[in-house]
């Protein structure tokens, strides 16, 4: 009988990341990570739905950074709008 293997939580975050942050293939990072990749496809499924599982305490959600990444980039063209309008002012 097979024993089912059991990865650490640190472990599927930082796979996640891999794929979704770094920009590897499920292929180039199951392999150097020693993941099944069908495992690591699931793990990226869950994340991109935010529902991965046992997150790490004060981590966020793909959608939540997502969200959040937005948000910022739409701050940022506010304040650039903002000091250009400044500059021609002066």
């Amino acid at each position: 009988m097979k024993r089912q293997k059991t990865y650490t939580p640190e472990l599927r975050e930082e796979a996640v990341k891999l794929v979704l942050t770094q920009g590897l293939t499920l292929d180039d990072a199951s392999h150097r990570l020693t993941i099944p990749k069908g495992t690591l496809a699931n793990w990226v499924a869950a994340a991109k739905r935010g529902t991965a599982p046992k997150a790490a305490p004060g981590s966020r959600t793909v959608p939540e950074l997502e969200a959040e990444v937005t948000k910022l980039r739409k701050e940022l063209a506010e304040a650039r709008m903002e000091r250009d309008i400044i500059k021609k002012a002066a």
